[in-house]
């Protein structure tokens, strides 16, 4: 494993967890403060909704902790870039900056796809690096679906 931060190691550890669980492995943490204040991996399956993204179930969590409806000055490490849901649920929420792993030509929408902050009906567009822990995350997911194969 390469190095990397302790943000990024707990986002790919709620995607192992995930993926224990049959979920697709990604996992999301908010860290506010240098604390995380909400992490979580995908939990579509288990809760039967499609909106139950690791993202979304991070910033879920990181409101309750904050008990405010926006996460100014948080950041966000994701193992897998954002789909446009995502994507719009860090903007609403004013996330300051979001650090992914691997991209997602087919289904991102940060850098692929709808490229969400580049549109302007978006609002708040928090500062964008990519490619942490790449390899780590991109090789969960392989190993993830190699065996669904």
């Amino acid at each position: 494993m390469t190095e990397t931060n302790p943000y990024m190691e707990r986002a790919l550890e709620e995607a192992r967890a995930a993926a224990r669980r049959g979920e697709v492995p990604v996992g999301a943490v908010v860290v506010k403060d240098g604390r995380v204040i909400g992490a979580a991996g995908n939990r579509t399956r288990e809760l039967r909704d499609v909106t139950a993204h690791a993202e979304v179930l991070a910033i879920r969590a990181a409101c309750a902790a904050l008990e405010d409806e926006r996460l100014e000055g948080a950041d966000l490490y994701v193992t897998l870039e954002p789909c446009t849901l995502c994507a719009a649920a860090i903007s609403f929420a004013r996330i300051r900056r979001l650090y992914y792993g691997a991209e997602d030509p087919k289904g991102g929408g940060v850098d692929h796809g709808a490229r969400f902050y580049r549109q302007p009906t978006c609002h708040h567009a928090p500062d964008v690096y990519s490619g942490i822990a790449e390899r780590e995350a991109a090789e969960i997911l392989r190993q993830f679906f190699a065996e669904r194969r």
